[in-house]
């Protein structure tokens, strides 16, 4: 049940709606980023046109380098405290872009996020250019915790399994390379499917459903309840086993709200990156929780996790695991599953730096190498199997285009997503 200090929180700390900014003493600063890529091979673009406005006017305009990045831009944005209260005035400012490139499809983005404090990372997937055909604009909504979307369906947490479907339940939980997103209702026929990397899924929807200015421990905790239900999707076959053709909705009503093309937040996909493995689960069950959860603010969810409630606790000192034990019980721990799908070999279990030796680092030595055919900025190294200057500058370099904080060292976030990559060009490199 919601703690009553929680919900009177809640009531207490709401601000006027209405308020109106004054613009010219509340502005913060945020950050934006963009990377370019070919669709059909996920190759990066060098020399795309990007063009940035607000409702009013153009901006500025961006071109990306040989890794089809471009530099990282300031804007204005309202002061960090919108996300921080319910109630409050609009908490994110919106930008547009239309991207343009030479052989491609325009592309326009509308309602990019950008908040104060905070990086936005939008990547663009270009279509070759067509005779045929309108512009595709890709227009982002609010999050979940500031729009108004249906709240979810109640369902039991554990899920009895149909053998009769035919599908075979694994021993063990896997994550999967793809998820397939429905972008509507279960029974919408007519709505499109995306096949979407796993990691990429969790961040989009995290980046959809929560502020990225949130305390660390809430940000994670719901990180982790998002994992574990997308698992449990996964695990029991929810929709292939009724005869659907997909893993997951966007519907909120059913699953998570997920945007095909919207921005992400740096925060989060460092902190997915960091744990994209790890779930939530009870003693003597085999599948992944069933974590659901709601606003706590226009949604009350008793036994689930409350998402501005989970902001509080973590502002009163309770640890990631904590604000999950307080919602689902005392009983549940964090399990991590064993595999990856889609990537050549396992994380080691421990780190890659300076002085390190042994196969492992001649693994990551041969694939920076492959990686560098589609990103020249990174050099060629040697596989001989030991960690000098060389890897490390291209570990560096690695990690500064896939915004991934800059150690110079291969650890868990950075060796699954050179495996990702390395993956992704081998599979260019075939066609």
């Amino acid at each position: 049940m919601e703690n009553i200090k929680i919900s009177k929180l809640l009531k207490e700390k709401n601000i006027d709606k209405n308020v109106k900014i004054q613009q010219e003493e509340n502005e913060s600063i945020g950050f934006l980023k963009f990377g370019i890529f070919d669709i059909t091979v996920a190759k990066p673009l060098e020399g795309v046109q990007i063009v940035i406005s607000n409702d009013k006017e153009n901006l500025m305009t961006l071109f990306t380098d040989q890794s089809g990045q471009t530099q990282r831009i300031s804007l204005p944005t309202p002061p960090i405290e919108y996300s921080l209260e319910p109630d409050s005035p609009t908490p994110y400012s919106t930008y547009n872009a239309i991207i343009t490139s030479d052989g491609y499809e325009t592309e326009e983005i509308k309602g990019i996020q950008v908040y104060a404090n905070n990086e936005s990372i939008q990547d663009i997937y270009m279509k070759p250019l067509k005779t045929t055909g309108e512009r595709e604009v890709i227009i982002i909504p609010p999050p979940t915790i500031y729009g108004d979307y249906p709240a979810k369906i109640p369902e039991a947490e554990e899920k009895e399994l149909q053998k009769e479907s035919g599908f075979v339940v694994l021993d063990k939980v896997v994550i999967p390379e793809f998820i397939v997103v429905h972008d509507g209702e279960p029974n919408d026929n007519t709505a499109p499917n995306y096949w979407v990397p796993y990691k990429e899924y969790i961040k989009n929807v995290a980046s959809s459903e929560i502020f990225s200015t949130w305390p660390d421990a809430a940000i994670r905790a719901n990180i982790l309840a998002i994992n574990s239900f997308t698992l449990n999707r996964v695990y029991t076959e929810w929709y292939r086993s009724r005869g659907k053709n997909f893993t997951i909705t966007n519907s909120t009503r059913f699953d998570q709200f997920f945007v095909y093309g919207r921005n992400i937040f740096e925060e989060v996909s460092i902190i997915v990156d960091e744990m994209f493995t790890t779930y939530v689960k009870r003693p003597n069950q085999r599948q992944p929780l069933l974590t659901q959860y709601c606003d706590g603010k226009r949604v009350s969810c008793p036994n689930w996790l409350s998402q501005w409630g989970s902001k509080y606790l973590a502002e009163e000192g309770y640890s990631t695991i904590q604000i999950l034990r307080y919602y689902y019980g005392n009983d549940i721990f964090l399990d991590n599953a064993e595999k990856v799908s889609g990537v050549p070999s396992s994380y080691p279990g421990y780190p890659l730096e300076l002085g390190s030796r042994g196969e492992d680092v001649r693994t990551i030595q041969n694939q920076l190498n492959s990686i560098s055919n589609n990103y020249p900025a990174i050099n060629k190294l040697r596989a001989d199997g030991i960690f000098g200057d060389q890897t490390r500058t291209a570990v560096l370099t690695f990690q500064q285009i896939f915004n991934i904080p800059q150690s110079g060292i291969v650890d868990f976030s950075t060796w699954y997503e050179i495996s990702k990559v390395f993956v992704s060009v081998e599979r260019i490199a075939e066609l």
